[in-house]
């Protein structure tokens, strides 16, 4: 835009350069320098004319010119943006396929826990049956042990009671 401005401004410049120097070769006496300035004038009147709509048109021609940039780089802003919705959609399908699959995965992996821990679970309680059912055998074990010691402690008073008995009879 602004070389164009300076080719406007060279072009002014060289316009009237032209009629400054053609109006002080023919100056020379005051009669032919009014005649000479009134023939220029009317040149000059002439070219401004055209001068001024080719300079409307360049003018034109710039508006134009920038109107066009900036309708391209709205252009090229709207497909930008609508390149970042497309990416965005695809991004978040693809984030949430994945979420999908790792759930799935992660369920997976809790199904095969759960069954591990109930195979455990299994295990366990069957042990803890066991050690109950030893637990009620023990106290039974128990239970004799103290009822014979408490027979064997208790016998040999009785033996000796009946001994004495028998003796006794035995000696009668």
């Amino acid at each position: 835009m602004r070389a164009n401005s300076d080719q406007q401004h060279s072009q002014e410049s060289l316009v009237l350069t032209s009629v400054s120097c053609t109006f002080r070769s023919q100056v020379s006496s005051p009669s032919i320098a009014t005649s000479s300035a009134n023939r220029q004038l009317m040149m000059l009147e002439g070219k401004s004319g055209p001068y001024f709509s080719s300079l409307d048109s360049s003018i034109d021609i710039l508006k134009k010119r920038a109107q066009d940039l900036i309708e391209n780089i709205n252009e090229s802003r709207q497909k930008d943006h609508a390149l970042m919705t497309n990416f965005r959609d695809s991004l978040k399908i693809k984030v949430s396929d994945l979420t999908e699959k790792l759930e799935e995965r992660m369920y997976q992996i809790y199904n095969h826990h759960n069954k591990i821990i109930q195979e455990k679970l299994q295990e366990f309680t069957q042990k803890m049956a066991k050690i109950s059912h030893l637990e009620t055998e023990l106290k039974q074990v128990c239970h004799t042990v103290e009822t014979v010691y408490k027979d064997l402690c208790i016998q040999p008073e009785a033996i000796t009671a009946e001994e004495e008995q028998t003796h006794r009879d035995g000696e009668s």
